[in-house]
């Protein structure tokens, strides 16, 4: 009887837009017969995986996460494994380093877009005075797909840095004493020692990493001002965006999204799975 009213919203703000968004994605909802769709099957399904736009945005999709968590975990442990020694001003350090976890992201993407403007923006008048080159970064396909991983980076590795920050903190020092004893060199004892003990909380960090990645739909979408240019700066969630809410393919975008659900959930499930995230590392 106490649990009825989380169940109940549970319910509302979970359960039922997933089964309305499930049973969407088997009709022909779209503007013109928005009040009286009608299903039919998995007409939408195969529309999507038949199209070459649902592969390109699948590649491009995949290349931002695997990127994006290749600098978020490396920049993230070796910040956490510099500010996990005895330096000075550490506080200092570690308040600066989590600032760009702190700002709202969507005044961290408006901002990076105006640095990567290709006339007056702060990055090409560095480049400029620094090689005497610059980028049009927000002109074209990659250069503003480099410009959303560079803003997306940024904002990414101060997560990772807490987490392995949290999990270095949890080490104890008699291991690091004893492999000192034994002669071992640093690299021995990140490979042997700091590696298994922060797997487990970094596997769990790297999961929702990738899962925040894959959806990241802010950073893209505002920083290539929707897209931009022509439509090709899009990943998976973006375009499925574009699809629902500006073309009003309700029905096709439905099916879209519950595609990207079935990667991410599969995904997950193998990595966890996999890495044996939920094991001991003291067994």
């Amino acid at each position: 009887m106490f649990l009825f009213p989380a169940f109940f919203m549970m319910g509302l703000v979970v359960f039922y837009p997933f089964i309305y968004n499930l049973v969407i994605s088997f009709s022909n909802m779209n503007l013109t017969n928005f009040h009286d769709w009608q299903l039919k099957g998995l007409g939408n399904y195969l529309l999507v995986l038949k199209e070459s736009t649902f592969w390109w945005f699948l590649y491009k999709t995949v290349l931002w996460t695997v990127l994006n968590l290749i600098f978020h975990v490396g920049i993230g442990v070796f910040l956490a494994v510099i500010l996990n020694k005895d330096l000075k001003g550490k506080t200092f350090f570690r308040t600066l380093l989590i600032l760009p976890w702190a700002v709202p992201q969507y005044i961290t993407a408006l901002t990076w877009r105006g640095m990567f403007n290709s006339e007056y923006g702060a990055v090409n008048l560095i480049l400029d005075g620094l090689f005497g080159t610059q980028v049009s970064w927000l002109s074209t396909e990659w250069g503003a797909f480099a410009a959303c991983l560079i803003t997306n980076i940024w904002l990414g590795f101060p997560f990772m840095m807490i987490v392995a920050l949290g999990g270095l903190q949890s080490i104890p020092d008699a291991l690091y004493e004893a492999a000192d004893i034994d002669g071992a060199t640093p690299w021995q004892k990140f490979r042997n020692i700091t590696m298994p003990m922060l797997k487990p909380v970094m596997v769990p960090a790297i999961t929702l990493g990738v899962i925040w990645t894959f959806n990241n739909f802010n950073v893209v979408w505002l920083v290539s001002n929707g897209g931009e240019p022509s439509e090709t700066t899009h990943i998976l969630v973006s375009w499925v965006y574009r699809a629902a809410f500006f073309y009003y393919r309700m029905g096709y975008a439905a099916s879209f999204s519950i595609i990207i659900f079935l990667i991410l959930f599969l995904f997950s499930w193998k990595f966890i799975k996999r890495t044996s995230a939920t094991d001991n590392v003291h067994q």
